[in-house]
């Protein structure tokens, strides 16, 4: 098979790494992670990566991406079928599974995630992955504006001295997807943590569900999508579904 694949850039690389080892020829193009900003903007840039590549030859479009903020619901697959992971953010994907996502997010809330692509790949978007049903988008906000015009050091200080960081956050875990030397990035991670008084901790990252995702093993934890069906959501275990559009 011909697999083209959209991912945001923070799957970098782990994503090549299992690209290369897939049994397909699969392509790879990546967004940048400041796009999950604007989730309109965002499925706009991949509805027509997803239209395009209907005319060029692949078998499957796969996505690097969850729900990732409604940004990709409502995609819809354009003669050929278009994949997605169950999951509601890359987390889900660095972890490995819904369920151990699903027992971080109930057990530690208010979780700030360090991963080395996120990190590597920052911007004046700010340093850290403040991501999963546990985020508060108000608060990231407000820290990328404090970013944008004071810089990142001066950001976490004002952050710091209102309080913010304590108030909505105790934690920080890094995840280590062990593909490359990530410890410059945990240690990053560590002296945040010390900083903001919050408890650190070092998760091990699961390659599980982004190596089936390129080697075409989606009978469990992906919607395929036929032509003409459009990601919705569930509310509920299933994270995403199908519809297709109404006759008439």
């Amino acid at each position: 098979m011909r697999l083209l694949c959209l991912s945001c850039e923070v799957l970098a690389r782990p994503l090549y790494l299992c690209a290369a080892r897939s049994p397909h020829i699969v392509d790879i193009v990546l967004f940048e992670k400041g796009l999950h900003n604007e989730p309109a903007d965002l499925r706009a840039r991949l509805q027509d990566h997803v239209t395009m590549a209907s005319a060029q030859k692949y078998d499957y479009v796969v996505m690097g991406y969850g729900l990732c903020g409604q940004a990709t619901a409502g995609l819809t697959a354009v003669n050929i079928p278009l994949v997605v992971p169950r999951a509601h953010d890359c987390i889900t994907l660095f972890l490995g599974s819904r369920a151990r996502y699903q027992e971080q997010f109930e057990n530690y809330p208010g979780t700030y995630w360090y991963v080395q692509d996120y990190i590597e790949r920052s911007d004046s978007t700010g340093g850290a992955l403040a991501l999963g049903a546990d985020s508060n988008t108000g608060l990231d906000k407000t820290y990328e504006e404090f970013v944008a015009k004071y810089g990142r050091d001066n950001a976490d200080y004002l952050m710091e001295v209102l309080g913010a960081w304590k108030q909505h956050y105790k934690r920080a875990a890094y995840i280590d997807m062990g593909v490359a030397d990530g410890s410059a990035v945990e240690a990053q991670a560590r002296e945040e943590a010390t900083r903001r008084g919050w408890i650190f901790d070092r998760l091990a990252g699961d390659l599980v569900l982004i190596r089936r995702l390129v080697y075409g093993d989606w009978q469990h934890d992906f919607l395929i999508l036929r032509p003409g069906e459009h990601v919705t959501m569930t509310y509920d275990a299933d994270v995403i579904g199908c519809a297709r559009p109404a006759a008439g």
